[in-house]
């Protein structure tokens, strides 16, 4: 880490950064996945698509938000304690904002039709955004028929399980290893 990537300015770029990724998100931690994909992969550079699957996948391990995880996570890697500080207040800035604006307003409207009806659109655009989400993910992490097979069975697994995401990671993890110990994967 060098002095650049402690400073104010790129802690506020950091803020900023995820302020931005919180604001344009709707639908909570899954729906903000392509957005920090743009964001953080395409645009910043702070982290390559293994690095940011790898994120992910420890994020959903992890107590919280699989977003506010990821940039925490992300924050930490490019400017250390203050910059996952920075980097997970940016994220939740916004949403908590939102979230008071919209409770204080809400509670007067929510029997209403037309915000009823509104909220049943939201939720399937929401659902659009996680597939797309995990269209991309899908593309990054299942590259050979290992990887393929692996995805069948934590998807089976997961379909008629009702197991902590955790348990899903750790199966997945120790396949990873036995198949490239194997040699059907590559090392």
């Amino acid at each position: 880490m060098n002095e650049e990537r402690t400073s104010i300015g790129f802690l506020a770029r950091l803020f900023g950064t995820f302020a931005k990724v919180g604001v344009m998100t709707f639908g909570g931690g899954y729906a903000m996945l392509p957005i920090l994909q743009r964001e953080i992969v395409e645009d910043r550079h702070w982290a390559t698509e293994e690095e940011l699957m790898d994120y992910y996948a420890v994020g959903q391990c992890t107590p919280g938000i699989i977003a506010v995880n990821t940039a925490t996570f992300i924050g930490q890697k490019k400017a250390g304690i203050a910059g996952g500080i920075m980097a997970t207040l940016g994220v939740v800035f916004p949403s908590i904002v939102i979230i008071l604006l919209i409770a204080s307003v809400l509670t007067h409207f929510a029997d209403a039709p037309v915000v009823r009806h509104a909220f049943a659109g939201i939720r399937v655009c929401v659902c659009v955004l996680v597939f797309n989400a995990v269209v991309k993910l899908w593309k990054g992490a299942v590259k050979d028929k290992a990887g393929l097979c692996i995805f069948a069975v934590v998807f089976l697994l997961s379909v008629f399980l009702d197991v902590s995401p955790v348990v899903y990671v750790i199966i997945a993890a120790v396949t990873g290893i036995l198949l490239t110990q194997m040699g059907v994967r590559g090392k």
